[in-house]
């Protein structure tokens, strides 16, 4: 069965780190949805995280990071506006879409040439990432399903397919990320979410 761990014990942040570092699959919560994490940089545990949601090969995955210096390390030809960006709106609702390097895995990008970040806006998970390493994360459910806004979403879903789920101590929205693509000479909104592109322009507009 799959085990539920509360965000306030000590010991059940320890275990979930614990997990994640062996190679399971662990739910927590972000301000958007609950995601399904696992390490990005083990081949093995990426497929499982496909297997898992009965996700096709074709669909992407973003890199869940906690610093910048991770952003700038699995990218390349970033915008000079990207930290500027960064330290506005991340963590948050925002995946910035950067050009990947041979440090990406293909398993993660399906072998583009881009690949998205994504900084979760959630204090219990960002301290698991600061632990673990970058970590794919899509939506903890079946693909197809709702995405999962609760800890007993996920178990509908996932029970016994996955060893924890992180319960939520904070708000959870349910609204998506918004998805900008910064490959370009101006940003592309790719899935509006939280964020705006007027919002995102207006940060930035001196260094376009």
């Amino acid at each position: 069965m799959t085990e539920l761990l509360s965000p306030q014990a000590p010991q059940d942040i320890k275990r979930a780190v614990d997990l994640i570092k062996s190679g399971q699959l662990v739910a927590l919560p972000t301000e958007t949805v609950y995601g399904l994490f696992g390490l990005a940089l083990e081949n093995h545990v990426v497929k499982s995280i496909y297997d898992v949601k009965h996700r096709t090969y074709d669909h992407a995955l973003n890199l869940n990071i906690s610093n910048f210096d991770e952003m700038k390390f699995f990218s390349q030809n970033q915008p000079k506006y990207l930290e500027k960006l960064y330290n506005k709106f991340m963590p948050g609702s925002l995946t910035i879409i950067l050009e990947a390097n041979e440090k990406v895995p293909s398993l993660v990008n399906n072998g583009m040439k881009t690949v998205g970040f994504r900084v979760p806006a959630n204090q219990t998970t960002l301290a698991i990432l600061r632990q673990t390493g970058p970590l794919v994360g899509p939506s903890a459910n079946l693909t197809g399903n709702p995405s999962p806004k609760t800890a007993q979403n996920v178990l509908t879903d996932l029970n016994g397919q996955i060893a924890a789920v992180v319960k939520a101590d904070e708000s959870i929205s349910g609204i998506d990320s918004t998805i900008v693509d910064l490959t370009g000479k101006t940003p592309i909104i790719l899935r509006q979410g939280a964020l705006t592109l007027r919002e995102i322009i207006e940060e930035i507009k001196d260094d376009i």
